[in-house]
């Protein structure tokens, strides 16, 4: 499949290393940092290609202003700000970048697990507060602890090497990894019925689909280790807010480190409870926000593009796209 895309809006703060990759191969770009909704709608028809981060929703609308539109192109991993079915009917393909910030979501997702077992942030709170609570901070040891890491991909994979390396047991879901694959990374593949009474710590790197929309809800939580630990780095949504909240009140979750947000900047007043709760850890959506990151996302999606221009460029793998580009 090749694509005549000539010219490339880019929006969301996609590194300038995508623009300069671009530009060497004949297309040209127009990169905007932040974007608003109504200048994305008149911005978008003069372009054959869309590029974003998470900032952007390219919804239906969007899709439709964009007459000209061949492909649309998510910076990061996950699809879940695009519509993809609609961006399928109007022949518009999607791809995406996700292995790009997988290092820089699984180190803050090691070191969000530290710090809820340690209560780094409250304690650096504390001081610098003036007090000295060193009593009020005692934590445990992640060494000889189950970790269960909901999904098997990129990200999470890399978590498994580097929590084993500090002595946690390490069990985890996903459908479309078989037990031998896990035993590379030192992993123990279960069902999901089965994990739950075994984790001490929960970590979610699912996509946010139909299926684990409100992955973690009371049913679940009910299920778990009384004072069981939950990293969200993955993605908001997976985990229904209201069930995480009582959790907390209750004590059966002992701890919180939320990444992300169903919504970004989240106004919601529940949502702002749960980020309050003493025992939550609450970053603004940081998985992919190192330099060696953003470098990357910038550079495996402009690879890409051009691979759709001129196949075989670049060795780089087109991640994901939508049935219209494998037809």
């Amino acid at each position: 499949m090749v694509l005549d895309i000539k010219s490339v809006l880019i929006v969301d703060g996609v590194g300038a290393n995508c623009s300069e990759i671009l530009k060497a191969h004949g297309i040209s770009s127009t990169n905007i940092a932040k974007i608003s909704k109504d200048d994305l709608l008149k911005e978008v028809p003069k372009y054959d290609a869309l590029v974003v981060r998470s900032a952007s929703q390219v919804n239906k609308a969007v899709l439709e202003a964009g007459a000209n539109l061949k492909v649309v192109g998510r910076a990061g991993a996950g699809v879940d700000n695009i519509d993809v079915k609609t961006a399928g009917e109007r022949g518009v393909g999607v791809i995406n970048a996700p292995g790009a910030n997988a290092l820089s979501a699984c180190e803050l997702t090691c070191n969000l697990i530290l710090s809820l077992s340690r209560h780094v942030v409250p304690a650096a709170a504390s001081m610098k507060a003036g007090k000295w609570e060193r009593a009020n901070f005692t934590g445990t040891e992640v060494n000889g602890k189950t970790l269960a890491i909901l999904g098997l991909g990129r990200v999470g994979r890399e978590v498994a090497i580097r929590m084993n390396a500090f002595g946690m047991k390490i069990i985890g879901f996903d459908p479309f990894v078989s037990a031998e694959q896990c035993a590379t990374f030192h992993a123990t593949k279960m069902e999901l019925d089965e994990i739950w009474p075994h984790a001490d710590y929960i970590t979610l790197h699912t996509p946010l689909i139909e299926s684990t929309k409100n992955f973690i809800n009371a049913n679940t939580l009910k299920q778990c280790k009384k004072g069981v630990k939950i990293v969200n780095v993955g993605r908001g949504g997976l985990i229904q807010e209201r069930d995480l909240l009582d959790a907390l009140q209750s004590g059966q979750v002992g701890g919180a480190a939320l990444d992300v947000f169903e919504q970004e900047p989240p106004t919601d007043p529940l949502t702002l409870e749960i980020i309050q709760h003493k025992a939550v850890i609450a970053t603004p959506h940081l998985g992919a926000s190192t330099k060696e990151a953003q470098v990357r996302v910038g550079q495996e999606i402009a690879e890409q593009l051009v691979n759709l221009v001129k196949p075989g460029t670049y060795n780089t793998p087109l991640a994901e796209v939508t049935r219209v580009l494998n037809k």
